[in-house]
């Protein structure tokens, strides 16, 4: 939640504010004098890129947020995906950020928890990756030698 917040968008670009969706015709600039939730259109993940686990997770809040309607049943699929993911990451700095993101849904601070999901990406990006050289590769199996 943001108050006494400006914002500028260019042509065309989007913000979705309160769980509504403004589209602008022109460059402006907006200034928020009371408490709102809003996310850029850049910060919007559409469906097609929920590619990893965190971005799966990323996209739950993002619904919380956009979608007050259904938040309540985002936050449950949240519960349940938040923690298999604890169950499933070995890396000290995702699960440090998993509790973050934890303590800032609990909280009702969905907008700061995307930033730190976000935050997050480039190391799930490298732990797969990693796992993705230390996977054989089919196509070209290794030479036996005689």
């Amino acid at each position: 939640m943001k108050k006494g917040f400006h914002v500028s968008l260019r042509p065309g670009e989007r913000i979705y504010v309160n769980g509504a969706v403004l589209r602008v015709d022109r460059k402006v600039s907006v200034e928020f004098l009371n408490d709102v939730t809003f996310l850029l259109e850049n910060h919007m993940m559409q469906p097609h890129e929920t590619t990893t686990t965190l971005r799966q997770l990323y996209f739950i809040v993002q619904t919380m947020l956009v979608e007050p309607a259904n938040a309540v049943s985002a936050r449950q699929m949240f519960d349940k995906s938040h923690a298999l993911l604890l169950a499933s990451f070995e890396n000290e700095q995702i699960l440090a950020g998993l509790e973050v993101v934890r303590e800032l849904v609990g909280e009702n601070r969905p907008f700061e928890a995307l930033k730190a999901l976000r935050a997050l990406f480039p190391v799930e990006d490298s732990i797969l990756a990693g796992a993705n050289s230390a996977q054989p590769d089919l196509a070209n199996p290794p030479l036996e030698v005689a």
